[in-house]
This record gives structure tokens, sequence and C-alpha cells, in this order.
């Protein structure tokens, strides 16, 4: 691609030749290939103009820096900001020819994202879903490794996408890749914000910073529109700044769009929704009061979009609980358990606080770890949660990574009032759950959902909390 039409809307600060031809796009130095503009991006680790004359060694034809600029280093404004807009253009601006929904919050993402790509499609609009499980394109899954894929990798799937005919595209958008300008050069006919809870202060050192992350999604004209819950304080502020048309939604009646009488059992969920002073009944197949919450923020961007009435609530009678969130498995003797993601807090508080009332008069269970190299300051407040909420309380291992899981486990462990059991093995910590709280019992697994693997060490090992019990399962059929 020549590269007058490479560098179409980077702001460039030196000169260069336009008809230079570019063959791909790197940013590593060792992937370099002959002809390609390698973009030295700078990260919390490295910074990639300490490699810059590697990538010219390795073939480079140019180099794209916000640091330097000199014979065939190209000196922009933002190099972030640039390797977005180049992958862009780079894969035919396929974007801007789709109808793309952002997703951004602490904890519901890929639920909403799911439930709203599953009702537009029930809805005759094909759609394609981005986010933490991979991307869904015309129901097959394709592994993106990143809640929100690097730039060379989602403008990929963006022409993907539209060379298959799909014109919407419902996507998570994280903190992390709103913060390095992941996202620059899309137009998002509607985003979302969620909530904003504890996660990730580990890099952003504050909530503040961390929310401000967030509102990037909602700011200079990245979005027409915007749909925001209004029961959070950092919610709260966003829709009082937000300048363009917006929709809140929750739990309140000053919010444009909330629910009330509301019923739930194991099997789903009722409510009625009201919207512009009219009332109408839904019923969905997710258990769970913060999916009450998701399913309202799923009809608020289907009404914001332009959809009827009748068939979102048709679609919210089909559609299927999102894989690893609040997914509830029938075991014997009257008990559940309850496979969920929620690693942070507030998502820990959610899952133990819908469990318990779906739970009755049985005990509530909670098996969970924390990550390591992540937010620390989370992991006591975690472990307070679950022993306030939770009759008896197992701390085991998640995705340790480079830390040691004992270190994880102290911490989770001196947050908690009470009595706990830890068992560091997550598999043996699983099974002592389902094999001694078997009569009546609700057993809530934490922290990895949908998750196939365990992450130590800086190597991923086969792992999966639904094998753990499917296998228990098994043993005890047999």
């Amino acid at each position: 691609m020549l590269l007058e039409k490479l560098l179409q809307d980077v702001e460039v600060e030196s000169q260069y030749d336009k008809s230079i031809d570019i063959v791909d796009i790197a940013t590593d130095s060792r992937k370099v290939q002959k002809g390609d503009i390698f973009i030295a991006l700078q990260g919390t680790n490295f910074d990639g103009n300490d490699y810059i004359k590697k990538a010219l060694e390795n073939g480079a034809r140019l180099v794209v820096s916000d640091k330097l600029q000199g014979e065939n280093i190209i000196k922009v404004k933002n190099a972030r900001k640039c390797y977005a807009l180049i992958c862009k253009n780079f894969f035919q601006r396929a974007c801007d020819k789709l109808k793309i929904i952002a997703i951004t919050g602490t904890n519901g993402k890929t639920t909403v994202a799911n439930l709203c790509g599953q009702v537009l499609n029930l809805c005759g609009r094909q759609t394609a879903v981005i986010g933490t499980l991979g991307a869904k394109i015309n129901d097959k899954i394709v592994e993106t490794g990143l809640t929100t894929p690097d730039p060379y990798r989602l403008y990929s799937l963006f022409q993907k996408i539209q060379d298959e005919g799909i014109k919407y595209v419902v996507m998570e958008a994280s903190a992390h890749a709103l913060y390095f300008n992941k996202l620059a050069g899309i137009r998002f006919e509607v985003a979302l914000l969620t909530n904003i809870t504890e996660d990730h202060l580990d890099f952003f050192e504050n909530m503040e910073n961390y929310a401000q992350a967030k509102y990037l999604l909602f700011k200079n004209g990245a979005t027409k529109s915007a749909v925001v819950c209004g029961d959070d304080s950092f919610c709260e502020y966003l829709l009082s700044v937000c300048k363009v048309p917006t929709l809140s939604y929750g739990l309140s009646s000053k919010e444009d769009l909330y629910c009330k009488n509301v019923e739930m059992n194991t099997t789903g969920s009722e409510f009625d929704i009201v919207y512009r002073n009219k009332t109408v009944h839904a019923s969905t197949n997710l258990a769970g009061f913060f999916n009450v919450k998701n399913s309202l923020a799923c009809y608020a961007i289907c009404k914001t979009i332009g959809l009827k009435t009748k068939e979102i609530l048709r679609a919210f009678k089909l559609i299927l609980p999102v894989e690893g969130r609040f997914n509830i498995i029938p075991l014997p003797n009257n008990c559940s358990a309850i496979i969920d993601y929620a690693h942070t807090p507030d998502g820990l508080k959610n899952i133990l606080q819908s469990a318990k009332q779906l739970a009755g008069q049985g005990k509530l269970v909670v098996v969970f770890g924390c990550g390591g190299n992540r937010d620390s300051q989370k992991r006591p407040l975690m472990g307070k949660i679950a022993s306030s909420l939770a009759d008896h309380v197992i701390v085991t291992s998640d995705n340790p990574r480079f830390e040691k899981p004992g270190d994880i486990i102290d911490e989770i462990v001196s947050g908690i009032d009470g009595k706990c059991l830890v068992i560091e093995d997550r598999a043996k910590a699983i099974e002592y759950a389902l094999s001694n709280f078997n009569h009546g019992h609700t057993i809530v697994i934490a922290g990895k959902g949908a998750e196939n693997y365990q992450e130590i060490k800086g190597k991923k090992y086969p792992f999966s909390d639904f094998e753990i019990v499917d296998d228990f399962l098994r043993k005890y059929k047999n």
C-alpha cells in the first residue's frame, strides 16, 4: 500500500515520500520483514525506539516514531494513535462501513456485548461480537487473546466481518485499549458504560485515572450516542458532561429507562421495563439480579439503534446465558454449581448476592482466588466480601502468573472475617467443595469463567472449571 494512503488521517510531523510502497505493518523488530513499516511503540516495560536499528537491519522500509526523526524515520504526534490509524487504512477502512457498538465498564462488558449480539441476530441484523470470549463471526469463534484486540488484529477482523456481509459489530472496549488509543479511527454508533468499580489499579494507580480512561470512549466524537448506567457516582459524572445524545438506565425511576416488579429463579427472570412513560413486560433465561441490569443495558442499546420493542422482547425470550457468566449447573441432592468469571470486588459481590438469593434455605459456598501480577489491593477486599456473604469460603489459586500462589492467597485471607479453608490446588479445591457440600448447597466457583487454561510462570496449562465439575458428575454417576 502506498505510504500516502497508509498515513491518511495521521498527524505527521516530518516530511516523507508519499510514493513509497509498504508491504505490511510490524511493532516487533524481530518479526519485521522486507518492505514493512515498523511502528516504534513505547510500553510499560519496553520502548520500541530502542529497536529501530534492529528493525531497519531486518528489512523495514520505514520507521514511525513519536520521539525520533531522520533518514527512514517518520515522526508523528502520537505513535499509538498512528498505529491504529495505519491499521485502519491498511485494512481498507472497513470499520467505516460497519455499525459498531462499544461496551465498556468494569463488570458486565462480556455479558452485555453477547446479549446484544444475540438480540440483534435474532432480530435479523447480522452481527459479529468481539470481546473476552474471542470474535464470533457467523457462528465461528476466532481467538483474539485480549478483551480488545491490538489494532492490527482488530482492524483485520473488521475487514473479515465486512467481507462476510455483516453490518453490525458489538465489541468490548477495555480501559487499557482506550488509554493506548487502540480504537482510534472508529466512530461508534453507540457506546455504553456499565459501571466503574475497582480494578486494574496496578496500572492506573487510582480510580480517577481508571475512570478517565473509560470516559475516553465518550469524548472527541468517538461515538454518535451514549448509554450510561446511572447507578454509581462515576457514571453519574459522565451523564453530566457527555456531549452526545445520552440515555441513562438503572434500577431507579430517575433514570430514562428502568425496571420494576423483578421476579427471579434458577432458570431466568421476569421484570417490567419502563421507558418514556410506557411499561412493557420482559422475560429472559438469565438468572441473577445483576443480569436484570445487563438486560436493561441491552434493551437500551437496541432502542437507541432503532429496534422495535416487540422484536426485542421476542428475542429476550430466546437469548441464552453467556458462557462462563453465572452458568448454573444442577448437581445431585438438590445442589447447584455456579461458574462465573467474577474477578473484581464488585463482580464477586454481585454474583454472591444473586447466588444467595437463589440458594434459599441452603448454604452458600464460594471457591475463588485472585490473579497474579494484577491489582493486589483488591485481594483482601474480595476476601472480606466472600466471608460476609458466603457461609463457607474456600480460597484457592486462579492464574498466579509469575507470583507465588501462596502469597496471593495470604493477601486474600488477610481480609477474611472468620474461618476459611485454603486449598491451593484449584482442581482439588473445587472437588472438595463438590464432595463435602453436597446436600442442598449452592457452590459458586468464581474467577475464571470460560477460561480453558491456568497461567503459571508464563505458560498456559489446560484447565477448565467446567471440566472439573463435569468430571465430578461422571464419577458420581458411576
